[in-house]
């Protein structure tokens, strides 16, 4: 089965806009430390709302290059005609792509990216994204989004002239936090295999998540969350 998805929705993004430059050229379940995550904007385990933050707060959250130290050198933002690709062979991520086109929460608006790499390498990359929104709609729609992209071991992605199969695992997700998801992907395209780990914490209203290159993203994990939750 072909589904149209917008990499906008959590856990495309990151993963799509560090994997397709190399490429071209050349049972599930969530790990929250809470309980069940609340559907809807309800508070999650009775903790207290605070409202959101904006797209512009968020953005003097993030990572610079004197927070990873040497070596880093930020990537510009990729095109957009790189935002939409074609997922084939993942029923889950299907009926995932139908939800986010009926809930404009699944996109969480409130957001901030920004992506590195280390040495001038483009196999060592690290991508950060911030969102915020209710403790609720984050908890339900982060936890479905691991769900149904863990659910498929395997499925390709489609972008322009490029085919990318890809391979998922669950992970282990270190407990920061209020909740935490933690999945590796393998990226497989012109006899060449790409490893990248991304893992997402929220805490309170924000979730954080980090991709790339696993070393980097369990490197530099906890100066994002520190940073990102230094105001509250």
């Amino acid at each position: 089965m072909r589904v149209r998805v917008t990499t906008t929705v959590l856990g495309l993004t990151a993963v799509t806009v560090l994997v397709l430059p190399a490429c071209s050229t050349t049972s599930s379940q969530t790990t929250p430390t809470a309980s069940s995550p609340s559907r809807s904007g309800t508070p999650v385990n009775g903790e207290r709302e605070t409202s959101p933050l904006s797209s512009a707060a968020l953005a003097k959250l993030l990572l610079d290059e004197g927070d990873l130290g040497s070596g880093y050198i930020r990537t510009p933002e990729r095109p957009a005609e790189h935002d939409d690709v074609t997922i084939i062979g993942c029923t889950a991520l299907d009926t995932l792509s139908s939800s986010a086109a009926a809930s404009p929460s699944f996109a969480f608006p409130r957001k901030a990216k920004v992506s590195f790499v280390y040495g001038g390498d483009s196999s060592s990359a690290v991508s950060e994204e911030l969102y915020s929104d209710t403790a609720g709609k984050l908890s339900d729609s982060t936890g479905r989004i691991f769900t149904a992209m863990t659910r498929c071991p395997e499925y390709q992605i489609v972008s322009g002239s490029t085919s990318i199969d890809v391979t998922t695992q669950r992970v282990s997700a270190p407990r920061l936090g209020d909740e935490q998801w933690s999945m590796l992907l393998t990226f497989s395209a012109g006899g060449r295999d790409r490893l990248i780990k991304q893992t997402a914490i929220r805490s309170g209203n924000v979730l954080l998540t980090v991709s790339g290159a696993p070393a980097l993203v369990d490197q530099h994990l906890d100066t994002a969350l520190a940073k990102a939750t230094a105001t509250r």
